[in-house]
Formats: C-alpha cells, sequence, structure tokens
C-alpha cells in the first residue's frame, strides 16, 4: 500500500506535507478533503483521524498519523532535511514549535479569514493583525543573519514556515516590509521546486 495523504490545497498545513513527500521523491496518493465541505467531519474520517483535521498521513502499513510537524517530520527521517548535528535538529524543532503557536494561529488566521470568508482586514481581530506582524518581524531578524533559518540549508523548519509565510499577503501583511522573508521565500520555494 502507498502512501495516502488527506489534504485540502486551500491548507499551508496540507501543503508542507505534499512538498515535502515531493521534495524528498516520495511516492503518495492526495485525497483531496474539503475542510469547507466538512469532508473531515464525515464517519469515515473520523474514524481514521478523530480530531476531524487534515492533513492526515496513512503510512503504509496503514497506520494514521496527524499534524502537520509530526508528518513531514516522518516523512524526512533519514533526509538532509534533518540536520545531522543536535542543537541544530533541536533548533530546527524550535522553529518548528513557534511556527505553530506563534505564526500559523496568526497569519494564516487572518488568511482565512479574509480569503474564504470575505472579511475585511478593518474587522480582523486587532491582536490577530499585531501578533501576525509580530510573527513576520521575528522571521525577518533571523532572515537578515542566514539565509535559512537554521543557516546555510534547507530544513524543515523552512517547508513548515515558508507554507504560509508565502501567502501571508492573503491576509492582508504587507510582505515587502520584510525583504529578507521575501527573499527566503523565493530561496525556499525554489528549493522545494513549487514556484
Amino acid at each position: 500500500m502507498a502512501l495516502r495523504i488527506y489534504g485540502d490545497s486551500i491548507s499551508g498545513n496540507c501543503l508542507k506535507v505534499k512538498w515535502t513527500a515531493e521534495h524528498l521523491g516520495k511516492p503518495f496518493e492526495w485525497i483531496e478533503t474539503s475542510v469547507l465541505n466538512a469532508e473531515t467531519r464525515t464517519p469515515e474520517f473520523l474514524a481514521l483521524n478523530p480530531a476531524g483535521q487534515v492533513p492526515l498521513l496513512l503510512l503504509d502499513d496503514g497506520r494514521p498519523l496527524a499534524q502537520s510537524n509530526a508528518i513531514i517530520l516522518r516523512l524526512a527521517e533519514g533526509s538532509s532535511l534533518i540536520p545531522g548535528d543536535a542543537y541544530d535538529r533541536a533548533k530546527m524543532l524550535e522553529w518548528m514549535f513557534w511556527e505553530q503557536y506563534s505564526h500559523e494561529p496568526y497569519v494564516a488566521v487572518a488568511r482565512f479569514q479574509m480569503l474564504y470568508l470575505g472579511k475585511p482586514r478593518e474587522s480582523l481581530d486587532v491582536r490577530l493583525v499585531e501578533r501576525g506582524g509580530q510573527a513576520l518581524a521575528r522571521l525577518e531578524t533571523q532572515l537578515r543573519q542566514t539565509p535559512f533559518l537554521v543557516g546555510e540549508q534547507l530544513t524543515l523548519a523552512d517547508v513548515a514556515l515558508v507554507a504560509y509565510t508565502r501567502v501571508a499577503h492573503e491576509g492582508g501583511f504587507d510582505l515587502s516590509l520584510y525583504p529578507a522573508v521575501e527573499a527566503w521565500v523565493r530561496r525556499t520555494e525554489a528549493a522545494l521546486g513549487i514556484i
């Protein structure tokens, strides 16, 4: 049985799984699963992932694995996307944990509310906008020092964070205010072949 990825193509969390599998040359079947159409709430899907969320990876032995960053860690095991050095590996994980706690809940949510719920920028929660800007500023600070988040080479930290950063403008964030981030997005897209 080949790997199966249940994902919604509008979701950066799902796309990062797809990009990782493609980058590593891992064959998989993509099963488009729309969140907006409640396809993650069917009894069949909930039997695979009781949390009712995508992405979801079904391993070749049939075991399910949820949460985007857990999935990309599993897919990239033993590859150059995970640093061999223990400190660099821990820094990669630091960025990945930060992404889910301090970036995605603001940048991705602003994008979803504007792009898919049709909310005007002015109606977004002020804290949401402020936190999204702070997240982009944090990336800018790091990327003025190194070409990728953990130094000189692409890691899963870059895959995780580029997913929503590259479309931050759809949430009303002006990436031209963050030139190092813009340059990093281009580098990361090129490295992953997602331009």
